[in-house]
């Protein structure tokens, strides 16, 4: 949904990722609302398997979120470079899994979990990023709630 840019953060000295929306899009209502709860939502997800925030920024109309900078292919580009042996599979599974069970304890469902979503480093730790899609469970009308997480009715 947004585009995503390398820079360098000249304050403290550290390359970031800067995540922007298109004019196009930041006219959109529903997508401004995406950015914004993407922007809420990652800094209570403090994990090592989780990519982080920084900070929500606005200039001149424009707003952007400061993310760390996650070096290493997508879990996509893995997948395209030929089979992942098992063991590797199994370890990049396990990191995915516990990122995602750390959100879920914090009320926090993902909803667009995919391979282009997860980056490898060079060391081999896992990040999931883009919770752009992502709900937060605590104080969410039911109706936003997808239909498997929607209380019975009694």
């Amino acid at each position: 949904m947004g585009e995503v840019y390398r820079a360098h953060d000249s304050r403290l000295k550290r390359d970031v990722a800067i995540k922007v929306l298109p004019a196009a899009l930041a006219l959109d209502p529903e997508r401004m609302a995406r950015f914004e709860r993407e922007a809420r939502l990652l800094p209570s997800l403090d994990h090592p398997n989780i990519g982080a925030i920084y900070v929500l920024e606005e200039s001149n109309g424009t707003r952007s979120l400061v993310l760390a900078l996650i070096e290493g292919p997508t879990l996509a580009d893995h997948i395209a470079a030929g089979p992942i042996p098992l063991e590797e599979a199994i370890h990049i599974a396990q990191q995915i899994a516990e990122a995602l069970e750390y959100a879920h304890d914090r009320g926090v469902i993902h909803r667009d979990l995919k391979p282009a979503n997860v980056k490898i480093t060079p060391e081999g730790a896992v990040k999931v990023l883009d919770f752009g899609l992502a709900k937060a469970l605590t104080g969410e009308s039911d109706a936003a709630l997808p239909c498997e997480l929607k209380p019975p009715d009694h």
